[in-house]
């Protein structure tokens, strides 16, 4: 067992508690859902725009989400880029990159209509926020081979999603418009359903 993995196994260990909590009632979001029969996210014109009624807790999530996800997406690029990975998980990190990545330019056209700023969150250390990594963390990501590299990122997208998941039932308890709470929903019903995978996965490496 390498450092880093058991690093991470640490992480996840302590990751915030309650990450598998139920997705009873949540509402498929066809254009921001990944699945795993390789259906992957469509465009944000598949998904309701915003209203022009938002509250605190609709522009803290795209605010926040925006740079979450685009450390998800970078996260996913990093694997991708190697070499001697199991296939299963490149597919998961390609689903998770075409699944995140329409979501990103729909909150930023969000938090255009709103009138907020979509990058006021984009410097914080990504280690200060929910389930996000660090700059280590990152590091040994890239540097990561093989076996290891895929292990690595099961466990980090793990803590990832579980942060991911947290910040969206804000949104979902707190939100007022309903295509950001719709959108809530599907990250926590998919990204529930990926830790399940990735769970697996690791147990298989």
């Amino acid at each position: 067992m390498t450092t880093a993995t058991s690093g991470m196994r640490r992480i996840r260990r302590t990751a915030i508690a309650g990450a598998a909590v139920a997705a009873a009632g949540a509402i498929a979001l066809t254009g921001c859902s990944s699945s795993h029969d390789g259906h992957s996210a469509g465009g944000s014109s598949s998904v309701a725009a915003a209203s022009s009624t938002h509250d605190d807790a609709d522009a803290t999530f795209v605010q926040t989400m925006i740079p979450h996800h685009e450390q998800a997406v970078e996260m996913a690029d990093m694997l991708l880029a190697k070499s001697g990975v199991d296939a299963r998980v490149v597919s998961l990190a390609r689903e998770i990159k075409d699944a995140q990545a329409p979501e990103i330019a729909t909150m930023r056209g969000w938090a255009s209509s709103w009138g907020v700023s979509a990058t006021e969150h984009a410097s914080m250390d990504h280690g200060s926020m929910s389930g996000t990594m660090s700059v280590d963390d990152m590091n040994r990501l890239r540097s990561a081979q093989g076996v290891e590299a895929a292990r690595l990122f099961l466990d980090q997208m793990i803590v990832h999603h579980t942060g991911a998941i947290a910040m969206a039932q804000n949104e979902i308890r707190d939100g007022s418009d309903p295509a950001a709470t719709q959108l809530a929903r599907s990250i926590v019903t998919t990204q529930q359903r990926e830790i399940a995978t990735m769970r697996q996965l690791l147990s298989e490496l």
